[in-house]
């Protein structure tokens, strides 16, 4: 198939498109750079760059790639900043997927792969979360995928779009080629793997007195690979709808920087600071529906594995991208 991936610049769709084209895919790479980065960029796939917001731009460059199917990681994807430019994130998130969807019809598309977040739900009543968990998220950030998903669902309605939304987890890990490279970066396993190799002093626990075994937030960490291989699951079946991706068990702050501490043999000071705005307590997910559909299967499910490749990556690029 030949796959239009808005986003391939930067992490999960620089990873998806390396494993999309080691099966024998095309790939069109569709990026601002605003927040990727071009290295990030296969170099066996076609680059356009381009931005979502400029309607005119996304309706030539898909009309000229004439692709399959589009898979879409674009996206501002940061909670604490969406809490303080919560416009920033309506006027990138959901512009955006308003004029990808231009850009399908304009150029006969119906298939889309649609990179969502377990953020839609909120602080949910019941862990694991299944799809049918009801959608309150607590910050813009989810608000604005939430928003996309409902785009979506209109134009499946009303024009014969295809749209699979695959609600993802923590996303983490590292292929050999491709890592985590973020610019503030906000994500815990690159964050202690940073202090490990000396960029930082220390990693902050943002909360010690939340209602968990540990007082800090658990999260489900999916290897990167694991999601790449769902996507591409999704895209290459006759699926619709909503699909949570996870490994189905949580690990808690304090966990994750154990654990990088036994994977790299560092100390890994911890700073013990007050809560972020937004944060729930605990998101796991019930991934049942995505395994029995799907027939997905993560391979690398434990914490030391992905934060063993995402040491690799990191010890082989400690400037990043750069």
């Amino acid at each position: 198939m030949k796959v239009f991936v808005t986003g391939g610049a930067g992490y999960i769709g620089s990873v998806t498109s390396e494993l999309l084209l080691d099966a024998g895919h095309e790939v069109v790479v569709f990026d601002n750079l605003e927040r990727g980065h071009r290295a990030a960029i296969d170099s066996r796939a076609q680059f356009v760059q381009g931005d979502l917001r400029d309607r005119n731009c996304v309706i030539n460059a898909m009309t000229d790639a004439r692709p399959d199917a589009v898979m879409h990681f674009a996206a501002y994807a940061l909670v604490p900043e969406s809490m303080a430019k919560p416009e920033i994130y309506f006027g990138n998130n959901v512009v955006g997927c308003v004029n990808l969807t231009d850009g399908m019809l304009a150029a006969g598309v119906a298939k889309i792969v649609f990179s969502s977040t377990c953020a839609t739900y909120g602080q949910p009543d019941r862990v694991p979360i299944t799809e049918q968990e009801k959608q309150l998220p607590a910050n813009p950030y989810g608000e604005s995928k939430l928003i996309c998903e409902k785009i979506l669902d209109w134009h499946k309605k009303l024009r014969g779009l295809k749209p699979v939304c695959l609600r993802y987890f923590n996303a983490c890990g590292a292929t050999e080629k491709f890592g985590e490279d973020h610019d503030p970066e906000t994500h815990i396993i690159p964050i202690v793997l940073q202090v490990a190799l000396g960029k930082r002093r220390s990693v902050k626990m943002f909360g010690d007195d939340y209602d968990t075994h540990d007082g800090t937030c658990v999260r489900d960490y999916i290897h990167i690979v694991d999601l790449a291989q769902a996507h591409i699951l999704a895209l290459t079946g006759e699926f619709e709808g909503a699909f949570n991706l996870g490994n189905g068990k949580g690990n808690s702050v304090l966990e994750v920087i154990e654990t990088a501490r036994e994977v790299t043999g560092h100390p890994i000071p911890a700073e013990k600071v007050g809560r972020r705005p937004g944060d729930p307590a605990i998101l796991v997910a019930a991934a049942d529906k995505a395994r029995d559909v799907l027939k997905w299967r993560p391979k690398f499910p434990d914490l030391k594995s992905i934060i063993e490749s995402a040491w690799n990556w990191h010890r082989a690029h400690p400037e990043g991208y750069a």
